[in-house]
């Protein structure tokens, strides 16, 4: 599990990204994380950061189907307690 202490710069932007909006998610056992449509640079960040319940699909969708990403409670929690140690 990711936890505040452990998350990376590169982590703490993909969350900031997220939350300024206009995040999507390819839905899959290993959703990918798009920014404007443009593939994320940091894929296994990404899967990560999903994985560890940081961000997570906005709506419901099939496998496959990009839907809008969003950062969770616990994404923000971890990213305001990340900037606040930073």
């Amino acid at each position: 599990m990711t936890t505040t202490s452990t998350l990376s710069g590169r982590d703490r932007a993909i969350l900031r990204a997220v939350a300024a909006g206009g995040a999507e998610l390819q839905l899959g056992t290993e959703p990918d994380l798009f920014f404007d449509g443009r593939c994320c640079c940091d894929q296994a960040a990404a899967h990560l950061l999903v994985r560890a319940g940081l961000i997570a699909a906005a709506t419901l969708g099939l496998v496959g189907e990009r839907v809008a990403a969003a950062i969770t409670p616990a994404g923000r929690e971890a990213l305001g307690t990340a900037l606040l140690v930073a």
